[in-house]
């Protein structure tokens, strides 16, 4: 009976690794743990994939800014952020988010939502495997696929078409800011009927998206 348990446990401890080099083919579609709640509570949710190329370039220069203005220079953590964050802890002060984009698609693509040091743990290595796996064009286009833009909306496409009425292809940059600055909480942040703080917050970002140059030379080169 323990060495079934332990092979169980073992087995998915593995299978996360084994996914994300299946997820290197582009026409595999992942899912997100939280689409896979939904779907399990009867909730349904709204997700259209659309490739990296069918996203407004705009979108990406923003989410980038918004989430991870290194995402072209690391190898999945930001370990000068990282050891910040711990810094702050430490000295029980209010951390920073520390994520990358590496580390929030290997959360939503394996993990669970709550805060906890187990967590965090478990997604290090699997941030950094999916980012020496993937390719950043990849990486960046599941991310966008199965980033949560609200209740029960999932992925890019139906954020632009639920908070805007058009395409992924046709947001403005504006429009791109507030999906942008939405995402850490896109719960309580609608970017369709952005509050006054969150309009401050997109128009910061939309600055740095339009000066962005360097930082986006992975996606698009």
């Amino acid at each position: 009976m323990l060495k079934r348990i332990l092979l169980a446990v073992l087995a998915l401890v593995i299978l996360p690794y084994a996914l994300i080099f299946l997820y290197v083919l582009p026409f595999i579609h992942p899912v997100s743990t939280l689409m896979l709640r939904d779907l399990v509570l009867l909730r349904g949710y709204d997700r259209r994939w659309v490739s990296l190329d069918e996203i407004a370039p705009v979108l990406v220069q923003s989410v980038m800014m918004s989430e991870d203005g290194q995402y072209c220079f690391h190898g999945g953590v930001d370990w000068a952020e990282m050891r910040m964050l711990v810094e702050d802890t430490l000295k029980g002060q209010a951390t920073r988010g520390g994520s990358t984009i590496p580390m929030q698609t290997a959360k939503n693509l394996f993990l669970w939502n709550s805060r906890s040091f187990v967590r965090k743990a478990m997604e290090l290595p699997l941030a950094v495997s999916t980012d020496f796996v993937l390719s950043k064009r990849r990486l960046m286009e599941i991310y966008l696929n199965i980033a949560e833009w609200g209740p029960g909306i999932y992925g890019i496409e139906a954020a632009a078409q639920h908070h805007f009425k058009v395409p992924a292809s046709k947001l403005t940059r504006r429009q791109a800011s507030l999906l942008a600055v939405s995402l850490p909480n896109p719960i309580d942040r609608n970017a369709g009927k952005p509050g006054r703080g969150l309009r401050r917050l997109a128009g910061v970002i939309e600055r740095r998206a339009q000066g962005s140059g360097d930082y986006i030379k992975c996606i698009y080169e």
